[in-house]
């Protein structure tokens, strides 16, 4: 690929993008924002398919696999309440053993498909917002598509904060570490210290989006019953991290947020960052415009 082309696949496309969701949705309550929002922006948006990522919370499943498979019901009971069929994949049911073997699974294997079909001039958007495992699999699996395809990725922490100990990059530095190195083009939406401003707070759920229709009663529902269990009663808002990086696709005009091109940063194992020797460029979010994209969200929900 050649640096002109790279840049401008490190652009917010315009016009309507084929795009995949790669989500690790049981995890949180904030990848059902996610879907939401993207289900509901089908103007710009040509959903191909949904992966289910894997993760691993005691308090939430017994294992990876189960994360992974209980992550797979709850898209399905999404789609359900939006009323969308789209297909759905099995991701990964543990993450990389190292940088050089793939975790063989339906979604891995359904991306390489897939994007082996698509151009550097015409690429497949992949948004991702778990461990990045399903992503850094089939890039092993073919190395060559990473040509066809960019990656949108919810992952690490800012640069400027004192550590990378984020969830989606913590369960599968080896997987961020494929990616970084693959060649593929790159965008990253730190966590804390970026994506940490995009917060919604039980007000506004009750007010916009409670008994509003199914699905956004179940995502203000689903959000209001997981603070209580360790904040009733107190001052609260939630971040819905996830809702960021479909907006990404979304930013036309920097409207949603703002970001730059700059070399890679490679995540170390001791949760650090550190130059990517290969030098590739990378687009890096550094700010999100709160109001206007919670304005857009709500919005869409309400639909």
């Amino acid at each position: 690929m050649t640096n002109e082309q790279l840049i401008k696949n490190l652009s917010v496309p315009a016009g309507k993008i084929d795009v995949i969701l790669d989500t690790d949705t049981y995890n949180e309550i904030d990848d059902q924002f996610a879907i939401a929002y993207m289900l509901k922006s089908q103007d710009k948006l040509n959903i191909k398919a949904i992966y289910a990522a894997p993760f691993f919370i005691p308090a939430k499943c017994r294992d990876i696999p189960d994360g992974m498979e209980k992550s797979y019901n709850e898209i399905l009971k999404i789609l359900d309440l939006a009323g969308e069929k789209i297909d759905v994949f099995k991701g990964s049911l543990s993450y990389l053993p190292d940088e050089k073997t793939p975790v063989i699974s339906e979604a891995a294997e359904d991306l390489v498909k897939k994007a082996s079909a698509y151009s550097p001039e015409k690429p497949l958007y992949i948004v991702a917002i778990g461990a990045i495992t399903n992503i850094a699999s089939a890039l092993l699996i073919k190395p060559e598509i990473a040509e066809n395809i960019v990656v949108v990725w919810l992952g690490g922490n800012a640069i400027h904060y004192h550590d990378t100990k984020e969830f989606n990059m913590m369960q599968d530095i080896a997987a961020a570490r494929v990616i970084i190195n693959s060649g593929v083009p790159f965008v990253q939406l730190p966590c804390m210290g970026v994506v940490s401003q995009f917060t919604i707070s039980g007000p506004e759920l009750e007010y916009w989006l409670l008994g509003k229709n199914p699905l956004a009663d179940y995502l203000a529902k689903n959000t209001i019953k997981e603070v209580k269990s360790y904040a009733d009663g107190k001052v609260w808002s939630r971040v819905i991290w996830d809702v960021t990086a479909v907006a990404w696709l979304l930013n036309e005009n920097d409207r949603f947020m703002l970001s730059r091109v700059i070399p890679s940063e490679m995540p170390s194992y001791d949760y650090r960052y550190s130059r990517n020797p290969n030098g590739q460029l990378m687009r890096y979010v550094y700010n999100i415009k709160r109001d206007e994209l919670m304005d857009d969200l709500v919005k869409k929900l309400l639909k």
